[in-house]
């Protein structure tokens, strides 16, 4: 039953994976603000950061320190949004439920076969403890990692003619 489970995860976690949302429509910068905090990608991998401007059919221009900079299409690579950072609260979430599932687990891997026990208790606590709090530092270090600003634009990779 574990190995079937195991399966299951690791046949979907690709699966996926390749179904995340990809973002090449330039159309969607229509719907930045002027003033928002962004950066942006150029196919040359330079990076800039500073604040939208405006965005055209064939370009997008913000502001970087005291330079209006205007960046073509065809070298953008992707455009992100730097709203206020999401870390923090993805870190609560994530260890609220890693430290859950680590109790969880903590109390079914420790069995009591005798009732009469007087350690039994005190063993499935320590358990549940340590599980929780395994669970607490795992869940809240994938809840720091997981990025937090969303991408508007993602130019789609370029597809090779060479077969593989």
């Amino acid at each position: 039953m574990r190995n079937a489970v195991l399966l299951c995860f690791l046949i979907l976690i690709p699966c996926s994976l390749r179904a995340q949302d990809k973002k090449p429509d330039w159309k969607a910068l229509y719907g930045l603000r002027s003033g928002e905090k962004i950066e942006l990608v150029e196919t040359g991998m330079k990076k800039h950061v500073g604040t939208f401007s405006t965005v055209t059919d064939e370009a997008i221009q913000l502001r970087e320190g005291s330079n209006d900079i205007g960046i073509p299409k065809e070298n953008v690579a992707r455009v992100t949004v730097l709203d206020k950072s999401h870390r923090l609260r993805n870190a609560f979430i994530f260890g609220a439920a890693g430290a859950g599932t680590g109790a969880g687990i903590g109390a079914v891997s420790t069995r009591c076969s005798n009732s009469t026990d007087s350690f039994c208790g005190l063993g499935r606590s320590i358990a549940v403890g340590f599980g929780g709090l395994v669970g607490l530092a795992g869940g809240a270090g994938v809840g720091a990692a997981v990025p937090s600003h969303p991408t508007i634009y993602r130019v789609e990779p370029a597809k090779s003619n060479t077969p593989h």
